[in-house]
């Protein structure tokens, strides 16, 4: 037995409340606004290496430092959504990430001082754990899945990070970036407190404090279960967008916009894969689409192992990677909006969310280490094939039998 209370909620009906599309519309673009913010630091990790004379682990560390505090940071985010609700929480975000953005870009100038505004950057990531309860509230069950899978597609915000970055810097200077980053954050924040919204199926959160709300979501057999497929799924698509530049250039010989551009390539692919496995668990179920979407990165990542050739062996395995990440992280964000009781789906949402933050933080560094080790990074996608592996039969065994458990 909890002594918290759970709120009473409207019943979710077949059709959802007018105004929604607008909502999801304003949830998303806020969203890939925010990732944008987020994801900066990684397009200029080797300029800042060469610039401090910092080693590849260091170059990997200053790259992730966002990532695992912007994944930590999504706990207790989902736990203000649930008690604030979205229309509080979102454009206050984003402007508070402006001075982590403005601080890199006009006040930073060595690593100590890169990894300090990295850290308070983390606070873009954060915005995941806001969206998906509030585009969750939105929308009835029927149609949830191809709407968080929608919303998500906002991680494309790395995408435009990967394509911009460096030809904006080169373009019009070292502070250009994020001086438009910030403009476009300052916009949003002032539009989202105009126009958002909170669903009329929202109720507040009530009963026991942030520690014990946690906890309470944390005993949950669902969020520990969705948390290691998110740390997969999601956690590889951070990965391989904030180290790929660096593998490319190291491995591959690229220069860095090159590199940026053909990581950004494998970052619109997985977002555009996103809504595409949120609205296939719609039809099929989030556990099916799940474990297709692992089988294919387990086989694609045996193939890089291999060292084929960029063209066409190693571009076709990372785009087969990018849509099985992609395509997951949409399947497993269906599965919380099944499984999570609909008091704590910004609670679980938080905790997911971190775990794909956390999953995204550790294979740079393993990334980074391996190749100062050996000089190849074939250790290091070795134990990708066999993480993915374990995955789908992680996905097949207890993750199927709870879905099922909760369905009945």
């Amino acid at each position: 037995m909890t002594s918290e209370t759970r709120p009473t909620r409207t019943p979710a009906s077949a059709v959802e409340p007018p105004g929604s599309a607008l909502q999801l519309a304003l949830a998303t673009l806020g969203f890939a606004i925010c990732f944008w913010a987020w994801a900066l630091l990684s397009p200029l990790g080797n300029s800042y290496g060469e610039l401090y004379s910092l080693s590849d682990f260091e170059v990997s560390v200053l790259v992730a430092v966002p990532v695992i505090v912007g994944s930590l940071g999504r706990i207790p985010m989902g736990a203000l959504t649930d008690r604030l609700g979205a229309r509080v929480m979102f454009p206050l975000a984003a402007a508070l990430t402006i001075v982590p953005v403005l601080f890199i870009g006009f006040v930073a100038d060595s690593l100590v001082w890169l990894l300090i505004g990295g850290f308070f950057l983390g606070l873009g990531g954060t915005t995941f754990a806001i969206g998906v309860p509030f585009v969750n509230n939105w929308y009835p069950p029927a149609r949830r899945g191809t709407a968080i899978g929608i919303f998500g597609a906002g991680m494309g915000g790395t995408a435009v990070a990967s394509f911009s970055t460096v030809p904006i810097r080169d373009a019009w200077g070292d502070g250009a970036p994020f001086l438009i980053v910030s403009a476009a954050l300052a916009l949003f924040a002032v539009v989202s407190r105009m126009l958002l919204r909170d669903s009329p199926a929202w109720v507040p959160g009530t009963g026991g404090g942030m520690l014990a709300r946690t906890w309470s979501i944390l005993r949950l057999p669902a969020t520990l279960q969705l948390s290691w497929l998110y740390a997969i799924g999601f956690g590889g698509f951070v990965a391989f967008s904030v180290y790929l530049p660096t593998f490319l250039e190291n491995a591959y010989g690229l220069e860095p916009s090159d590199a940026s551009f053909r990581t950004a390539g494998f970052v619109v692919l997985a977002v555009v894969m996103r809504p595409v496995g949120g609205t296939l668990s719609d039809r099929f179920g989030g556990v099916a689409v799940n474990a297709v979407c692992y089988a294919v990165v387990t086989l694609f990542a045996a193939v890089i192992v291999l060292q084929p050739a960029l063209v066409p062996g190693a571009t076709i395995a990372f785009l087969g990677m990018a849509a099985g990440l992609g395509a997951s992280s949409g399947a497993t964000f269906a599965l919380v909006a099944e499984m999570a009781p609909a008091d704590k789906v910004g609670g679980v949402t938080g905790v997911v969310g971190a775990a794909g933050g956390l999953g995204g933080f550790i294979p740079p560094l393993i990334m980074g280490a391996v190749y100062s080790a050996d000089g190849d990074y074939d250790l290091g996608f070795g134990l990708l094939a066999v993480t993915a592996l374990l995955t789908l039969l992680f996905t097949l065994g207890p993750v199927r039998r709870r879905a099922g458990a909760q369905a009945r």
